[in-house]
């Protein structure tokens, strides 16, 4: 570390203000004064950022200087403006000021106390003190107040009796100060601990909910944030509340206040915590300029690097950094466990053990106390570890919340964790945890999430199985998840238990009524626990997971049968997503092979299940009736396939009595117009649709042949699946669903999914299911009114399509958002489809991105039949479906070769630049 740069001695420097007889003017003061912030600021920063100086120790030497500053600018006042010798003013730092940190950007809340109602000659020191502030550029908080008003106000206002505890006396009549040091102490002795406490954790509790119930948020609040400095400091005031203390260190040893409610380790994490919390808001507020407390994705990679996180293994800078950063909030919320309900107790004495406890629970060591489970007095874990698991079945079983004080245990017993791994009866009774019990049966207030959280939060579950352990904390770069991996898999589990107690039958109707069915129940919640176990370790975390589950099942004492299926299910527990929204599902080998994968019904239920809870437990807005809709479909169709169905003579059949039900819903069309219309489509168009949407295509078709119309939009909310379906009927020409697309892009619509039909008579039929941003369909008129312009607009040639869509992704890509690298990749696959050759491809996603590659394809001279839409947070994974002009799949490497560099070339297009000559060329074609 460098040598410590010498400090700016701002008394002195400032001391010129208040040699001469007479104070100078407020301009030439301001000048000499802003010279000066100026030299403090410039100084933190670089002690902070070349000297080696950590979070706090800036923040304290920040507030110690800015102290200097303005004690010199309250004597150049006083100077300025003499006081009356009875107008007694002490002037005081509060907030996190008081406590002598100071962030580069935050707010400098002072107090201004006086003994009595403040005079007009005090009012206008004090305005002038404030102006001077302000000019200066700071932010300022602040209150004038005698020392009546701030007991009053202190009793009414938890917040100001919080600030007022922090206070300290900067200059002025500092016995003044402490005549409020006194009374405030008094008053808050006389009032007890017992209401202050009560109302900081109700203000914790609304905080979190404001900013994430879990510390594992992927774009976490520093400040706010649970586990984040906020929570430390609620700690501090809680434990200076009751004790007077003014470090944690202070509640360390025998002798101490409490009688030693921290141990020494305890202590040091919270020292740990705070250095690496401030040091980590420091960076925040350089990076950006301003007084940010938010770590968001543009941010991490910036503020883990300053801090020295590089690339290690196959895990990048950025995702070391976030992990410890989880890591060490995690120590934070544990410590709150143990030190909090320690405090309580202090102030409020121990908990009455209620006399209603029967036998058989203190047998089992256990007592109750405020209605809530603890550990019956003298009840040691270490002689017992197994009992870590058994109170939390006893809780669940005789629906009790657990004791703080009975946290406070768990979190200390984590070690047994790892005694108890190859105990046959703790196997047994993890499993009774993780499935519930059979009594519970289906109980909602009897879910395992809530106490895998528990084992998760105190440390246990990750000593008891060493592969969760490496998930804890681990987050990925990315916008889709937003969950750490371990906090995602509760999560998971939370989501089976709701789909068991069926509260989730109208959103996930076939996955509620599946489950009942199940037989490898166990099976499904171990798999459930064990699908991401591998991720961060690099390669594939299906394979590797499903490896590892070999290991794990028979260790929880699973048969072979069920370790076996536990393995299969996380192997493939993105099968079907993978397929329901990135696979054309009417391509009859795209269920075969599903069908060649899955082999049994139990398999496919299972799956359906997992996977829902799956993509449920990624974030609350992934989820949709759109993606409902494909799952429920593909279930349907793989399920026919496993009951001996799907042979080519079925297929016929089923096209067969599509045609019947259409042909009756047309009951009232002449038959020779309803043949006509029964002939135009081939057998991929009559196999993927439902009977009433090829109602309402026929319904369009007619009225457009009737009208003679060159083009028809038509447009149909589903409020069920989430989407608007959007229908365009017009001549088949070279570049049109990229047209439509760009249309649609320009309208502010995301096209989940879409599909090309070109008619027996050479018409297209093209329809897209679009949603708006937040994930609904399009459903207000005048929405779809200037989408349908939009369209007609683009395929007459009157829209510029890609000056409009460089306009539009400048105006929604955040710059957030451009911090995650999404590396473009084109994929072509020629087996998965036997009539057509399939071309995924992966990049960011922004508007337009569908436009520019279906623009590249066309210009390959490529026919496109179906495309598949699907976005993981910033990430496009985009499937096509496409033929050459002769109907054949593309199987020329040559031409390959060419395909893939178009494709790129468009992935690749920065976002204020023109498109590659191949896409203009495909979007202005006639």
């Amino acid at each position: 570390m460098p040598a410590a740069r010498k400090k700016p001695d701002i008394a002195a420097a400032l001391a010129e203000l208040l040699t001469p007889p007479e104070a100078p003017g407020r301009d030439e003061a301001l000048a000499l004064f802003r010279r000066q912030l100026g030299r403090v600021q410039g100084h933190v920063q670089q002690s902070f950022e070349q000297d080696g100086l950590n979070g706090l120790l800036a923040a304290r030497l920040h507030a110690g200087l800015m102290d200097e500053l303005i004690g010199a600018l309250f004597a150049y006042t006083l100077k300025a403006l003499p006081l009356a010798p009875q107008d007694r003013l002490a002037m005081a730092a509060t907030g996190g000021y008081g406590r002598a940190t100071l962030a580069p950007f935050s707010d400098i809340d002072l107090l201004f106390l006086s003994q009595e109602q403040p005079s007009p000659a005090l009012e206008k020191a004090v305005e002038f003190i404030l102006y001077f502030l302000w000019d200066l550029g700071l932010k300022v908080g602040h209150a004038t107040r005698s020392i009546a008003d701030c007991l009053t106000e202190a009793k009414g206002d938890v917040t100001i009796r919080t600030s007022l505890l922090d206070a300290r006396c900067l200059c002025g009549d500092r016995a003044l100060f402490a005549e409020f040091q006194t009374a405030f102490r008094e008053d808050c002795a006389a009032d007890g601990p017992g209401e202050y406490i009560t109302a900081k954790q109700a203000e914790r509790a609304a905080r979190h909910r404001r900013f994430g119930e879990t510390p594992f948020m992927v774009e976490p609040n520093v400040k706010e944030g649970r586990g984040g400095l906020r929570d430390l400091q609620t700690l501090y005031w809680l434990a200076r509340y009751v004790f007077n203390t003014f470090a944690m260190t202070e509640l360390v040893g025998k002798d101490a206040p409490g009688g030693g409610i921290l141990t020494a380790a305890e202590a040091r994490a919270c020292k740990r915590a705070w250095e690496y919390l401030w040091t980590v808001r420091f960076h925040l507020h350089y990076v950006a300029g301003r007084a940010e407390e938010r770590l968001t994705f543009d941010l991490q990679p910036v503020v883990g690097g300053r801090m020295g996180y590089t690339r290690h293994g196959r895990q990048n800078g950025v995702e070391r950094f976030m992990r410890h950063y989880f890591l060490i909030v995690r120590e934070v919320a544990r410590v709150t466990a143990v030190l909090e309900p320690a405090l309580v107790r202090a102030a409020l004495g121990p908990p009455a053990i209620a006399a209603e406890t029967d036998a058989a629970l203190i047998e089992q060591g256990f007592v109750l106390a405020d209605g809530k489970i603890l550990f019956a007095p003298g009840h040691d874990p270490a002689t017992d570890p197994s009992s870590v698991f058994r109170i939390l079945i006893c809780a669940r079983d005789r629906k009790l919340e657990l004791h703080p004080l009975a946290r406070r245990t768990l979190i200390r017993s984590a070690p047994l964790g790892q005694e108890l791994r190859g105990d046959k009866k703790a196997a047994a009774m993890f499993m009774n945890l993780l499935c519930g019990s059979q009594e519970a049966g289906h109980d909602p207030d009897c879910d395992s999430a809530t106490w895998m959280a528990i084992l998760n939060e105190s440390s246990i579950l990750g000593r008891y199985l060493p592969d969760w352990r490496r998930i804890v904390g681990q987050m990925q770069f990315d916008t889709y998840h937003v969950y750490t991996v371990d906090v995602h898999t509760v999560q998971c589990i939370r989501n089976l238990n709701t789909i068991e107690a069926g509260t989730l039958k109208e959103i996930a109707p076939v996955a509620s009524d599946l489950i009942g069915q199940i037989q490898s129940r166990r099976a499904l919640y171990v798999a459930m626990m064990m699908h991401d176990i591998a991720k961060g370790r690099g390669g594939d975390h299906s394979v590797l997971g499903a490896e590892l589950a070999l290991h794990v099942g028979p260790a929880l004492g699973l048969s072979a049968e069920e370790t076996e299926m536990v393995s299969w299910l996380v192997l493939h527990h993105l099968l079907l997503s993978q397929t329901a929204f990135s696979r054309d599902i009417d391509d009859p080998k795209t269920i075969l092979d599903l069908a060649d994968t899955i082999q049994s019904p139990e398999r496919l239920r299972l799956l359906l299940v997992l996977t829902v809870a799956d993509i449920r437990a990624v974030s609350p807005k992934v989820w949709n009736g759109w993606k409902a809709t494909l799952l429920r479909e593909l279930y349907a169709r793989v399920a026919e396939v496993l009951e001996g169905g799907l042979s080519t003579t079925e297929r016929d059949m089923r096209i067969a009595r599509v045609k019947e039900v259409v042909a009756e819903l047309l009951a009232d069309w002449p038959a020779e117009e309803r043949e006509e219309f029964l002939s135009l489509g081939y057998p991929s168009y009559w196999l993927g649709f439902d009977p009433e949407s090829i109602e309402r295509h026929g319904r369009m078709i007619r009225d457009a042949k009737t009208r003679h119309a060159p083009l028809t939009v038509f447009t149909e909310p589903l409020p069920a699946r989430a989407v608007t379906e959007v229908v365009v009927y017009t001549a088949d020409h070279a570049g049109l669903f990229s047209r439509i697309a760009g249309a649609l892009a320009i309208a502010g619509a995301s096209i989940v999914d879409a599909r090309i039909h070109t008619l027996t008579d050479g018409m297209a039929l093209d329809t897209f299911w679009i949603q708006d941003a937040n994930g609904g369909p399009f459903d207000t008129p005048h929405r779809l009114a200037r989408l349908a312009a939009l369209v007609e607009q683009a395929l007459s040639g009157r829209l510029r399509l890609a000056e409009e869509i460089r306009k539009a992704t400048r105006s929604v890509v955040q710059a957030r958002m451009r911090a995650i690298h999404v590396p473009p990749r084109v994929v072509v696959d020629n087996r998965a489809s036997n009539r057509h050759t399939v071309i995924e491809v992966n990049g960011r996603d922004r508007p337009g991105l569908l436009h520019d590659v279906t623009a590249a394809i066309s210009a390959q001279g490529l026919q496109i039949a179906s495309a598949h839409v699907t976005t993981y947070g910033v990430r496009a994974v985009d499937v096509f479906y496409v033929k050459d002009v002769f109907g054949m799949k593309v199987e020329n490497e040559r031409k390959l070769h060419q395909l893939r560099q178009a494709l790129l070339e468009a992935l690749n297009l920065a976002l204020d630049e023109p498109p590659p000559p191949s896409a203009r060329s495909a979007a202005t074609a006639a």
